[in-house]
C-alpha cells in the first residue's frame, strides 16, 4: 500500500516547535490536568482513584462509564452505537478501512481532513472531490454531490464542523446530504471532531449519526475538549457497522490506555464547564480576528460558524508555503499553508489559542505584511 504524505503533518511536524506565536494550532487551548481536575473537583481524591486501578488492557471496545458518556452527546445514541479508539484520527482510518474496497466510489469534500480522501485513494477506490468553494461560503454544492452519485457509492465522507474553514451545515443541510446518501445506499461519514464549537447558542449541532441510519460521527477529546494528549476518539454509529470495524481495530490497537480512559470519562461528566470555556475561547478570539482581518487590506475571509479554524486569503504573488516559512522566520509566526490542504492561496489559522499569543501574533503578521509592501 502507498500512500500520499500527509501535507498538515508534515507541516506541523517540521516547525511548531520553532515557533514563537503558534497561530497554527487547532485545538481549543489545551487544559492542564490541574484545570481539569479543579473543574471536577477531584484534586483530593484523584490519586486515591488512581491508585486502585491496576493496569490491565481494559474494556476492549471501551469502558461502559466512558461509552455511556459519549452516548451522552448525542439525541439518539446508546452505549453499544459507540466504539472507543486510539484519538478520532484512529476513529477515521478504522471506518475507511472496514467500508472501502478497490473499484468503490467514496465522495470526499475539499478541504477537508486528508484522511477522508487520501487513504480511500491508497485502497484503490474511486475517490471523486466535492470541492467546497468560498463563493459557497464553503459549503458543499448538493446538485454537485447528486452528479457524483453511482450505483456503486460507497461512502460519503464529510466534516462538520468543517476543518480548515470553519463552515458549518445546519440540520436541513445535513439531512439532504443523508437523503442523497440514503438514494444509493451509501454510509455518510462525518468527522465532528470540533462539535460543541459553534459561535451560536449551545455551541452544538446536530449529528448525523442521530440523522440517517447509515450515518457515522467520528470525534475526539482533541480539539472542543482541548484534552488532546489523552490521544482518545470514537466511533458514533450503526451497531452492525461498529461490529465490522472492531475485527479491524484488534488488528491496530487492541484497546485504548486505562488512564486515557479515566481521565476522559471525568471530563464528559464535567463536559459543561470545559464546553463553556471552549465556547468562551472561540467566540472572543474569533472577534479578535474578525476585528483583525477587517483592518488588513491585503487579507480576506469568509467569517468561520463553528469550530477554531478559519482560511484566510491574502493578496500577495507569493505561493503559500513561501509565504509562511517567511513570516517564521521573520516574525517567528506560524500558519499553515494552503498548499498542503490542497487549497493554494490561502493560510489556516488556528484561533483558540491563548488571546495574548493571538494577539500578539497577528499584530506581527501585520508587520510582516506592511514590510512587504515596503
Amino acid at each position: 500500500m502507498k500512500i500520499k504524505a500527509f501535507g498538515v503533518e508534515l507541516w506541523m511536524n517540521e516547525y511548531e516547535n520553532n515557533c514563537l506565536y503558534n497561530l497554527a494550532e487547532t485545538c481549543v487551548e489545551s487544559l492542564t490536568l490541574d484545570e481539569l481536575l479543579t473543574m471536577a473537583g477531584k484534586k483530593d481524591t484523584i490519586m486515591a482513584e488512581l491508585l486502585a486501578m491496576k493496569m490491565t488492557y481494559g474494556a476492549i471496545e471501551g469502558s461502559d462509564r466512558l461509552r455511556d458518556n459519549v452516548a451522552g452527546l448525542y439525541q439518539n445514541q446508546q452505549r453499544d452505537n459507540v466504539l472507543i479508539t486510539h484519538g478520532a484520527i484512529g476513529a477515521n482510518a478504522l471506518v475507511h478501512t472496514t467500508l472501502v474496497a478497490p473499484g468503490d466510489r467514496v465522495i470526499s469534500v475539499l478541504p477537508t481532513y486528508q484522511q477522508h480522501y487520501s487513504i480511500p485513494q491508497c485502497y484503490g477506490a474511486d475517490v471523486q472531490i466535492l470541492k467546497l468553494r468560498e463563493e459557497n461560503n464553503f459549503l458543499p454544492d448538493l446538485e454537485e454531490l447528486k452528479a457524483l452519485i453511482t450505483d456503486n457509492t460507497c461512502l460519503i465522507a464529510i466534516n462538520n464542523p468543517n476543518n480548515p474553514t470553519g463552515s458549518l451545515m445546519d440540520e436541513a443541510m445535513l439531512n439532504a446530504i443523508a437523503e442523497i446518501a440514503r438514494s444509493c445506499d451509501a454510509y455518510l461519514l462525518c468527522d465532528e471532531v470540533y462539535r460543541g464549537t459553534d459561535q451560536q447558542g449551545d455551541g452544538f449541532t446536530a449529528s448525523v449519526a442521530d440523522l440517517y441510519e447509515k450515518g457515522i460521527s467520528t470525534a475526539s477529546m482533541s480539539k472542543s475538549f482541548s484534552l488532546a494528549g489523552l490521544r482518545l476518539g470514537w466511533i458514533t454509529g450503526p451497531q452492525d457497522l461498529l461490529e465490522q470495524v472492531a475485527i479491524h481495530r484488534d488488528y491496530n490497537t487492541i484497546s485504548v490506555g486505562l488512564l486515557d480512559e479515566h481521565f476522559a470519562a471525568i471530563a464528559l461528566e464535567n463536559r459543561e464547564a470545559i464546553l463553556a470555556r471552549s465556547r468562551k475561547i472561540t467566540r472572543e478570539n474569533l472577534a479578535l480576528l474578525d476585528a483583525w482581518v477587517a483592518k488588513e487590506p491585503l487579507i480576506s475571509y469568509i467569517k468561520p460558524k463553528s469550530a477554531t479554524v478559519a482560511l484566510l486569503k491574502y493578496d500577495l504573488e507569493m505561493g503559500s508555503r513561501e509565504f509562511c516559512v517567511k513570516l517564521l522566520a521573520a516574525k517567528g509566526v506560524m500558519f499553515t499553508p494552503g498548499s498542503v490542504m490542497d487549497m493554494e492561496g490561502y493560510v489556516r489559522i488556528g484561533f483558540a489559542n491563548n488571546p495574548e499569543v493571538l494577539a500578539t501574533g497577528l499584530a506581527k503578521v501585520s508587520e510582516f505584511l506592511a514590510e512587504l509592501q515596503t
